[in-house]
């Protein structure tokens, strides 16, 4: 008897096991996929009733006849990177075209530039210098100057001030300019040195053409930069490039071009873990690349540097890079430059192919 009631429900026993292995299937599925992107992740997210918990970040346009945000400037970069910066960061495309730039473009966490490869082509601006014609002390929001042709509000600014005899010996204050009146540039951030006439302190229209600080994880491909290098002052690499970042940790760089800069191509000063691939410096006046002081585990991997003054300058206390499968060819003074201390147990590893490339080493201070 008892043997005929368990028959009677086995039926059900057997439906229910049928719809606990479909639903583990399905489930086991949905699990091996769900990090996945497009509509087959949603779609198995929603059979599942998993919590949507992972993030898809905003794509913006940027184009000169065409996409979500239309010009030719920095400013038109620089809104969208903002836009995006403000939902928690995402990608921001350029499309093909030159972009004219009278300020750099400044990066935040979590962004993406992309460009469309070599159409793509942010190019600096012509430069203009002009002394200072009063005594501007620290924390001060203006700057008198001889001649104001140049400036616009919004454009980029360097002040600097002698303090030695060497290019690098400088006090230097990056702003933007904020209004004109007169013979006065106002700017948006506070002097924080002196800049005197008897240093011979100077307002110019010098930026970077990319720049950030205190900003981790930055993704940069796929673009041109071009400094416009015969049209441009010229400023030491530890206060500009093409590109010129300081305190910002795991930037990635694929596929971009620094080009024609009166400066470094690429300099990266007390940043950690910055990565290159498939990068070119060309044609810069200093360095092609430059992990400035203090950079930890800088990697270049299948780059090329070509007609700077030095390929690759590993500044001081530099550990841990790596540069492999690199063609530093052609530069003025030395394919690769190791600076006091650039060593640790590590050290730097280098697989190399190079043409009249000397290598120096800084043996003590």
């Amino acid at each position: 008897m008892k043997g005929i009631k368990m028959w009677k429900k086995r039926p059900m026993i057997i439906l229910f096991v049928l719809t606990a292995v479909i639903y583990v299937a399905v489930d086991a599925d949905a699990a091996e996929r769900i990090n996945g992107k497009g509509i087959t992740a949603v779609r198995e997210v929603t059979i599942t009733n998993r919590p949507m918990r992972n993030r898809q970040d905003m794509v913006l346009t940027v184009g000169q006849a065409e996409g979500d945000l239309q010009g030719n400037d920095d400013k038109i970069i620089q809104a969208g990177i903002e836009y995006l910066n403000r939902v928690g960061g995402g990608t921001l495309h350029i499309l093909p075209g030159v972009y004219n730039l009278r300020n750099a473009i400044y990066l935040h966490p979590n962004i993406t530039l992309r460009g469309s490869g070599e159409n793509t082509i942010l190019r600096k601006s012509d430069s203009v210098v002009t002394s200072l014609i009063r005594d501007s002390d620290w924390f001060e929001y203006g700057v008198q100057v001889e001649d104001v042709k140049g400036f616009v509000a919004g454009g980029g600014v360097m002040l600097r001030s002698k303090k030695g005899a060497g290019d690098w010996q400088y006090d230097v204050l990056r702003s933007t300019v904020t209004a004109i009146e007169g013979d006065v540039l106002y700017l948006d951030r506070q002097t924080k040195e002196n800049f005197w006439i008897e240093k011979d302190a100077t307002a110019g229209t010098v930026f970077p053409i990319l720049t950030a600080e205190n900003v981790d994880n930055v993704v940069v491909e796929d673009i041109v930069l071009d400094g416009n290098r015969d049209k441009n002052e010229h400023i030491n690499g530890n206060f500009s490039g093409g590109v010129f970042i300081q305190y910002c940790n795991k930037w990635r760089f694929k596929n971009v071009i620094s080009r024609n800069y009166n400066g470094d191509g690429f300099s990266f000063q007390v940043c950690d873990d910055i990565r290159f691939q498939n990068c070119k410096a060309i044609n810069n006046a200093d360095l092609g690349f430059h992990p400035g002081s203090g950079s930890q585990r800088p990697v270049f991997k299948s780059c090329i540097s070509r007609g700077n003054s030095q390929g690759i300058f590993f500044c001081w206390s530099v550990s841990d890079g790596l540069a492999e499968n690199c063609i530093l060819s052609g530069n003025r003074r030395y394919g690769i430059s190791i600076g006091h201390q650039s060593c640790s147990a590590q050290g730097l590893r280098c697989s190399l192919w190079w043409e009249n490339c000397p290598i120096l080493f800084f043996t003590d201070h």
